[in-house]
């Protein structure tokens, strides 16, 4: 093999390496992020045993909550609505007689961009679409999209969005998306999502 093929094979075997360690790197930090894998309604401490975050207790006889504090995501288990979703550190798990009750999570770790917001917005809705699940009442409330009609309402700090989602007569999910400000980074358009779920309650 002449130098210059030399050269080139070591550079090529390199860059194969440093791609294979990238993706290693990417697959051990998802599988290392904490999880929290419920359904609502099931018996508290079933959460608990299951999931690998740091769940307390639930409270015997009480209505109350659990702030998970780690970075955590959320699965649900369920074998034809399930979903997950990705890292977040706001994550509160109500309980009501020791059972899961309402789940509250916006699913990022920091205030994201609007590219990004839109991405984590729209594989979530993909994942509920794959999954059987219903937008509900989307005359008032229609699923997110990336459209400039969208962007205008989510930039708009006095509109935002909201869809809701029902998974049959077993789960219900509302999401929140608005404008945030951000002390870090005050020059730039930052936007929280919000999930709240549970089995279906009223209107709409």
């Amino acid at each position: 093999m002449s130098r210059l093929g030399l050269i080139g094979w070591q550079r090529g075997g390199l860059s194969l390496i440093v791609a294979a360690l990238l993706v290693f790197a990417t697959v051990r930090l998802f599988a290392d992020t904490p999880e929290v894998a419920l359904t609502p309604g099931e018996p508290w401490e079933d959460m608990r045993q299951r999931s690998s975050a740091a769940i307390r207790p639930a409270i015997p006889g009480k209505n109350w909550g659990r702030f998970i504090t780690s970075d955590a995501r959320l699965r649900l288990i369920d074998p034809q609505y399930g979903f997950v979703t990705p890292p977040a550190r706001f994550f509160t798990v109500s309980f009501d007689n020791e059972r899961v009750s309402n789940i509250r999570i916006s699913p990022q770790v920091e205030p994201l961009l609007l590219d990004d917001t839109l991405k984590v917005v729209l594989d979530l809705q993909e994942q509920w679409r794959k999954g059987g699940w219903i937008p509900v009442d989307v005359n008032y409330w229609p699923p997110f999209a990336d459209t400039p009609e969208w962007r205008a309402n989510l930039r708009n700090v006095n509109k935002g969005g909201k869809s809701y989602w029902q998974a049959g007569n077993k789960y219900k999910v509302m999401m929140v998306v608005g404008r945030f400000q951000d002390d870090r980074n005050p020059t730039e358009e930052r936007y929280l999502i919000t999930l709240q779920l549970a089995t279906p309650w009223g209107y709409p």
